[in-house]
């Protein structure tokens, strides 16, 4: 059983993702949507915690209401998790268990799972992303970002496959990049493989050979971003 300050960890983790996700998206009503349902929660129930009228929830939901402010946001997320907890904490515990073998790596920057798959394409272009190798008609179902060099000095082997959270169908964003050799060669000894891997602050020029070939030889898309690490995190937050 999970200590009392793991999943206080989580919870704060968590809270952090709901309102990084819905203050940063296009729509925010449909990300709030996305959330109530993923804790499995009604909206006359989310407006009971709340003491609001479930009218006032449709209304945000449906954007016929200006989008929450941060202080709204903040209680609407903090309602979700009270609801859960009462529940037995179903849902944070779900997260807290796919985040407790990663919690302690300083070398992952952030892990994001998508309730439903996106196309590789799109990841592409929210990043600017240009491809090296491999089709980008797959689907994605989260990303991982990873300090490449914290990565590479830190990390055990059989850490690096904790990398991959729920699912190995996932772009793995390597920041901090010089050649992309490295990354590419720790893909490729490594048992597990991503659907995609993007290099950050490389130019398609600057990719080294041997990292194209990796890519080649194990049919994973490559691709590089000029983005910056915060720049990576705003555009795939948004919706």
């Amino acid at each position: 059983m999970k200590s009392g300050g793991e999943i206080s960890n989580a919870r704060g983790l968590l809270a952090e993702k709901i309102a990084g996700e819905i203050t940063l998206s296009q729509s925010p009503g449909d990300t709030l949507r996305k959330w109530r349902r993923n804790f499995g929660i009604t909206q006359t129930d989310l407006s009971n915690h709340l003491g609001i009228s479930p009218s006032v929830i449709s209304d945000y939901e449906s954007g016929r209401r200006k989008s929450p402010g941060i202080m709204i946001v903040s209680k609407i997320i903090d309602a979700l998790l009270r609801v859960d907890e009462s529940r037995g904490c179903n849902v944070l515990r779900a997260y807290e268990n796919m985040w407790s073998d990663i919690l302690g790596l300083d070398s992952i920057c952030s892990v994001c799972e998508y309730q439903d798959p996106l196309p590789l394409i799109d990841i592409a272009r929210k990043l600017e992303a240009e491809v090296i190798f491999g089709r980008t008609d797959i689907t994605i179902w989260g990303y991982t970002v990873i300090d490449s060099m914290k990565a590479i000095v830190e990390m055990l082997p059989d850490q690096f496959q904790k990398i991959y959270g729920r699912s190995t169908a996932r772009a793995l964003i390597f920041t901090g990049v010089r050649s992309g050799k490295s990354p590419m060669v720790a893909v490729r000894v490594s048992n597990l493989k991503p659907g995609a891997v993007v290099l950050q602050g490389l130019m398609p020029a600057d990719v080294d050979p041997v990292a194209k070939r990796i890519a080649e030889v194990e049919n994973i898309p490559l691709l590089t971003t000029h983005f910056s690490v915060d720049e990576i995190t705003s555009a795939l937050s948004k919706g």
